[in-house]
């Protein structure tokens, strides 16, 4: 009986990826008949070649995915290796003993739970293992920024050698190079490497690319599917950002396979994926709140998605081409009509390119679509996340450094003054690069340097001139302070904090009376901000209006009751209040 199209198809797709043995096995049918087929459909001298080239190649190494060994793989580039963690460390040195910075200081330095093993339990999953890591760290260095950090840096060389082994393995060592070499450097993902708090998305991208080289390996052996199951669930408990990633197994079986008859491998993430997306969708109403609880916005419905994914998509790529806007908060997304038909052009040249490899190049196909599969989570119209942010972007910068390393291949294979142009060429952008890097990292070092250089990219953000007022209060320079407030209320007059930043100032200042009304305007906008009640009874106490001091640090004990300062403090004001 002669073979169906559907038969002929899966052949066709596979013959390149997979032994002849593994077609077999899935097509159940003897390898005879496959044989058959390509002696039938081939002309006899490339049936002959094939013959030998194939046979010859598992009779000598088996089947190399099921034989590989770790040990053997760092031994055999050891050269290679060593030159990718010098890439990493010589790039990020400079940030090695920077500061608390951001969500840092109420996430580590103001947490009283951070040494307390019940921090690491939270998350949709009701564990965080990024917590479980720097949980770790701190009964290692205690409250010292670098034990933190260094869980980042590592987490990313590990990423680096992950890469340059997949891509060895799957395409070529020098195009592994070329995108291991880039992505170690490339200053987009500083975001998710220097900055303590964004340890997940580093993290989550060194289990996800284990978790899919054992998917690759598991053609050739069951045993390692397990395995991949198994990082990937340390994927998804290092961030609820790595949830769509299960379709990056469905894409290579798109790509490479066969979806048809390897669907089964896939069901196991895609179960655990749907467990968790019930989790996450109980919780959507929280998050929706959180975000607008912290930037004080309406939430306004949901995002556009004709705006936002071009916009996200578009600007991505101009920041992976050229990282020179690199800031903590992309607030910058208001583009003229002009600007916004850019940024959907190049949207829409990118999906163009992903149809058209399709057909032409099933590398380039799956590692152009592995960048927007990466970012869906944080592509969904609700409003529980940024439209850009750097850190998001971190696993997905690969598959555009892979298409660009199999871009520069293949102009380095054109001819002698191509090959050396296009290393030279190499060699300039992985060093420009790396000095981006470096120079970048500087910007974290400190509160104020990364507030003062955020300021200087994001002019229009809330949020920044809030920071920006507490770096120049922090200076003593309360004039610039209060003017530094002032633009955030003026971006956003809903925005609480700044109205108690800014009566703090005027509090410091001694003008106590414009620090009440601040306060009070605070608390209008925001009941449960318990810091402005505490001061309000701090003016109060010190006008000797005790009744009013204690009504003000009693709300304050109220919205914060486990803090035992306050408790202090009211049964201070109360001995105050009775005995006057």
């Amino acid at each position: 009986m002669g073979l169906n199209n559907s038969q002929k198809n899966y052949i066709k797709k596979n013959l390149r990826n997979y032994p002849i043995s593994k077609i077999a096995t899935d097509l159940d049918l003897p390898e005879s008949e496959i044989l058959d087929y390509l002696k039938k459909r081939w002309s006899p001298e490339k049936y002959e070649r094939f013959v030998r080239n194939r046979f010859a190649a598992e009779s000598s190494s088996g089947q190399s995915t099921a034989s590989f060994s770790f040990l053997n793989f760092f031994r055999e580039n050891r050269v290679v290796l060593t030159f990718l963690a010098l890439l990493v460390f010589v790039s990020y040195f400079n940030s090695f003993f920077n500061g608390f910075v951001s969500d840092d200081i109420a996430g580590f330095v103001k947490n009283a739970n951070i040494g307390n093993f019940s921090s690491v339990f939270g998350g949709p999953m009701h564990f965080s293992l990024s917590a479980f890591f720097q949980f770790i760290a701190f009964h290692i260095g205690g409250m010292h920024p670098f034990t933190f950090r260094i869980i980042n840096i590592l987490s990313h060389l590990g990423c680096v050698i992950l890469i340059y082994l997949l891509l060895s393995l799957s395409i070529d060592k020098r195009i592994a190079i070329i995108a291991a070499s880039l992505f170690a450097v490339h200053p987009i993902l500083i975001e998710s490497v220097s900055w303590i708090s964004g340890s997940p998305y580093s993290m989550y991208a060194f289990f996800f690319l284990l978790s899919f080289l054992y998917y690759l390996f598991s053609k050739d052996n069951q045993k390692y599917l397990y395995y991949s199951i198994a990082f990937y669930v340390l994927t998804l408990l290092s961030s609820g950002n790595a949830m769509a990633l299960f379709l990056v197994f469905a894409l290579y079986e798109l790509a490479f396979g066969s979806f048809k008859y390897n669907w089964k491998k896939i069901m196991p993430f895609f179960s655990i994926n749907l467990f968790l997306l019930i989790l996450y969708a109980t919780k959507i109403g929280y998050r929706v709140s959180a975000v607008e609880s912290q930037s004080y916005q309406a939430g306004g419905g949901m995002y556009n998605p004709l705006v936002q994914i071009p916009v996200a998509i578009g600007s991505y790529l101009k920041l992976i081409f050229w990282p020179e806007r690199l800031t903590l908060y992309q607030t910058e997304m208001s583009f003229s009509q002009g600007q916004y038909f850019i940024l959907f052009f190049i949207f829409l040249v990118f999906a163009g390119a992903i149809i058209w490899s399709w057909r032409k190049n099933k590398n380039i196909f799956f590692w152009l679509a592995f960048f927007p599969v990466t970012l869906l989570p944080t592509l969904t119209p609700f409003k529980i996340s940024w439209i850009v942010a750097e850190r998001y972007v971190y696993l997905g910068t690969l598959g555009i450094l892979v298409v660009v390393a199999m871009l520069f291949d293949r102009f380095i294979k054109l001819n002698e003054n191509s090959k050396m142009v296009g290393y030279f060429a190499l060699v300039v952008i992985v060093a420009s690069l790396s000095v981006r890097t470096i120079s970048r990292n500087q910007d974290w070092k400190s509160e104020d340097t990364l507030w003062i250089a955020t300021a200087q990219v994001a002019p229009s953000g809330q949020q920044i001139h809030n920071n920006l007022g507490d770096v120049y209060a922090r200076q003593k320079d309360y004039a610039k302070a209060i003017e530094e407030f002032q633009k955030a209320i003026d971006i956003n007059p809903n925005y609480a904090d700044a109205y108690h930043n800014l009566g703090n100032t005027y509090q410091t200042i001694g003008e106590n009376d414009k620090a009440v009304e601040y306060f009070q305007k605070a608390l209008e906008l925001n009941p449960q901000l318990w810091q402005s009640y505490q001061n309000l009874a701090a003016i109060y106490f010190n006008a000797e209006q005790y009744d009013l001091a204690l009504e003000n640090i009693k709300k304050a004990a109220e919205i914060n009751p486990n803090d035992e300062n306050l408790k202090q403090n009211v049964q201070v004001i109360e001995a105050k209040a009775q005995g006057k």
